[in-house]
């Protein structure tokens, strides 16, 4: 169904690379390993957006899982946090089932624009620097402040 695809692409897609390099970082030696797994999650994780309850479910369940994994790996010196876009001018905009509310919600962001992918790019940056190196098992908003604003 389109649920199974829609979970499969954006749980599974995440939760299988997470585990092989989770595996990967674990059995380097500790000057070659690297020390952060960045997941990406979506603002459709937190609220409930029309038409896409599968794409907000599987996002809720890729934060669960960073969560899981900044448990798990912290003790081995291996982070794990995600990035929660808002809404991004990526083209796949064209494509959401519920494009009007999309369109709306450009009114509704105090920064009064959509993100650009170099927004969520400098979040993950962020994360997988050293900047970040007391950070683990969170989901960092990047949504123009719409997030705190509908709170």
């Amino acid at each position: 169904t389109a649920l199974d695809e829609v979970v499969k692409l954006n749980f599974h897609g995440t939760v299988l690379p997470s585990q092989v390099f989770g595996t990967a970082m674990v059995g380097a030696d500790e000057a070659a390993r690297t020390r952060s797994i960045v997941n990406v999650s979506s603002l459709a994780a937190h609220r409930a957006l029309t038409r896409v309850v599968g794409y907000g479910a599987a996002k809720a369940a890729v934060e669960n899982l960073t969560r899981w994994l900044a448990v798990e790996l912290a003790p081995r010196g291996i982070r794990a946090n995600a990035v929660s876009g808002g809404v991004v001018d990526t083209g796949a905009l064209e494509h959401f089932p519920n494009k009007d509310e999309m369109l709306r919600s450009v009114e509704r962001t105090p920064a009064g624009r959509w993100g650009k992918p170099g927004d969520v790019a400098g979040a993950a940056v962020f994360f997988a620097s050293s900047a970040s190196d007391f950070v683990t098992g969170t989901a960092l908003p990047v949504d123009g402040g719409y997030s705190s604003f509908m709170a």
